[in-house]
């Protein structure tokens, strides 16, 4: 088991994880950058076993994944048994399906997705929401993000809060992240940077979030996992995520 608590979001590398033998690659050089971790995102097919080995051969724990609400739904057995497979305790959803997008729609999958949550419970996996932006819409006086969490079971429905799009929704990531103590197992760190009036994303440390705070509130919260992710690099992938690790180590994490 990895000492670390820093891992790598693999959506970031997905044009690079398309094939069994890309995944191998791509795994190779994450651990060679220096990370001990990854999060499942944007893979292309591949036996689970296989990656399991592949994971396992690099030294790379698979700490948390993506998947589709609808397969934690209906196949549930399958998630469980590739997810103890991997050792990978965090069942993530990327995103709110779009049906689910309205007042009445945050209520109604808070509360189904405790369900589902529930059976992954029973199995010992924990299931996590990452948000958007478009979360923070507010409903009758509260953002969406709001009643997600208000309206659904805090014993089993959990947060991974991506601090990139807190702050592009105007909120604030560390109060966010504060919010959520005992609910805030993993988080998506991403920064923000301003070029011609354009929000871009950008590596860790080299833009505008206040990481001092945001790195304090991750540490209140109780986070167990800091996984790094950028949607769109303005440089090869693989260097955003060493900038990233590097700058994340110069300030004390490990």
């Amino acid at each position: 088991m990895t000492e670390s608590t820093i891992a790598a979001q693999l959506y970031t590398l997905r044009e690079f994880t398309q094939t069994p033998a890309a995944i191998a690659e791509t795994f190779r050089k994450v651990r060679a950058i220096g990370y001990e971790a990854v999060q499942l995102s944007g893979l292309g097919p591949i036996d689970p076993a296989e990656l399991k080995r592949i994971a396992d051969d690099n030294g790379l724990t698979i700490c948390a994944t993506h998947i589709a609400y609808e397969q934690m739904r209906d196949d549930l057995d399958t998630v469980v048994a590739e997810h103890q497979l991997w050792e990978c305790e965090y069942v993530g959803i990327g995103g709110l399906p779009g049906e689910y997008r309205t007042a009445e729609g945050y209520a109604r999958f808070a509360q189904e997705a405790s369900g589902v949550a529930r059976r992954l419970k029973e199995h010992g996996l924990t299931f996590v929401y990452h948000n958007h932006s478009f979360e923070l819409e507010r409903f009758g006086g509260r953002p969406g993000l709001q009643i997600l969490y208000e309206e659904s079971d805090p014993a089993v429905f959990t947060s991974e809060i991506d601090t990139y799009w807190i702050q592009h929704g105007g909120g604030d990531p560390a109060w966010w992240i504060c919010s959520l103590k005992g609910r805030a197992h993993v988080v998506h760190l991403k920064d923000m940077a301003i070029q011609g009036g354009t929000q871009l994303f950008a590596e860790v440390g080299e833009g505008n979030l206040n990481w001092p705070a945001i790195l304090a509130a991750c540490r209140e919260a109780g986070v167990r996992w800091y996984i790094v992710e950028q949607d769109v690099c303005q440089r090869d992938p693989f260097e955003s995520l060493a900038i990233s690790l590097q700058n994340l180590r110069a300030m004390g994490l490990r």
